[in-house]
This record gives structure tokens, sequence and C-alpha cells, in this order.
């Protein structure tokens, strides 16, 4: 089952290989499900997994064209400014009217390939410049190595909502869900 992060090799494999597969957590989670599963606020709190996802694609892209740029500003992503904002917050909104569980998921392993390629040139020391967001509110510069760990937490913190979200939704855990979605049983032979 493909749920741990495949040996790396250095510094940079390992940011990539990790942040690459904290994405790669939240795209396993649409796993099989409907328009309308996507789309529910299955807990007290006001996401959805589509919205979730949307708000990884968003700060998954943008993070790879700072570090690409670094020591630069990069670019934010292209969004209308509704979507910005709506992605930005995981307002249920976010869902686009074509999206779906298989588009989401297309889009995620997108997002994490440029992100991987990103840090996998980087210069670890390289330094870029914070978009100005409350969040980072005091911050001027970052380093690439600093950016790239606080994107696998970032995305980590995510991977653990959208586990959340799916439990919700479903019943289907994050073992299950990951050996499902590589084509396995579940549970195991043997368990």
């Amino acid at each position: 089952m493909p749920f741990l992060t495949a040996e790396t090799t250095d510094e940079l494999d390992s940011l990539a290989t990790f942040a690459g597969q904290q994405i790669a957590q939240v795209a396993t989670a649409l796993h099989g499900l409907s328009r309308e599963q996507i789309r529910q606020i299955p807990s007290a709190s006001a996401m959805s997994l589509g919205a979730l996802a949307r708000h990884v694609i968003l700060i998954s892209e943008s993070a790879a064209s700072r570090i690409g740029a670094a020591p630069g500003a990069g670019a934010d992503p292209e969004r209308t400014p509704a979507q910005f904002l709506a992605e930005g917050t995981i307002a249920p909104d976010a869902v686009r009217e074509e999206d779906t569980a298989d588009s989401l998921i297309v889009e995620l392993q997108q997002a994490a390939g440029n992100l991987t390629a990103a840090l996998r040139t980087s210069d670890p020391e390289a330094e870029g410049q914070f978009p100005d967001q409350p969040w980072f509110e005091g911050r001027t510069t970052w380093t690439v190595r600093w950016y790239a760990l606080h994107q696998i937490e970032e995305n980590a913190r995510h991977a653990g909502h959208a586990d959340i979200l799916r439990e919700s939704i479903d019943g289907k855990g994050a073992y299950e869900v990951n050996a499902l979605a590589a084509g396995q049983e579940w549970p195991p032979a043997g368990w």
C-alpha cells in the first residue's frame, strides 16, 4: 500500500518527496467520491473535500511559483478575485461547477509535480519574498528550505483535514482509501 513516503537521497530530494507526498494524500482522500460527496460539509467546519482540494492546489501552485522565482517574488496563480478569496479561505464556493473528484485528483497531481520540480532544482539557501498576507505578518524573506518545510507542514495539516472529512462522508479511513486507490483489497489478506 503506497502510504509511506518513498526513500530519499539528499536534502532537496527529501523536501520535494515529502511535499509531494502530502499533496498526494489529499488527492487520495478524494478517490471514488461523487460530485455531491466532494461538496458535502460533513463536520462542524465549513470545509468540503472539494474546497480543501482547491485550497491545496492554490497554495501549492503559489509555492512552486515563489520557489522557482527565488530570489524574486514569483507570481500568484491565475484566479479571479472571487476564486482567489474562496480558495485561499477554503470557502464552500471554492468548488467549481465542473469539479469532480477525478478532475481535482489530476490537478492535485499536477500541482504536486510542479512543486516537487521547483524544489528539486532550487537552492535551499536562496531567499524569496513573502507575499503581503496577514498570516506572514512580520516576515519579509524566507529561504527555500524554510518555505519547503512550511509547505510540508501546511499540506500535512490539510491531509489530516482530508482524512477527517473523508471518514465523515463514508467512514473510509486513510489506510483503506490508500489501498483502494492503489487497486488493492482492504483489509489486506491475513488481517
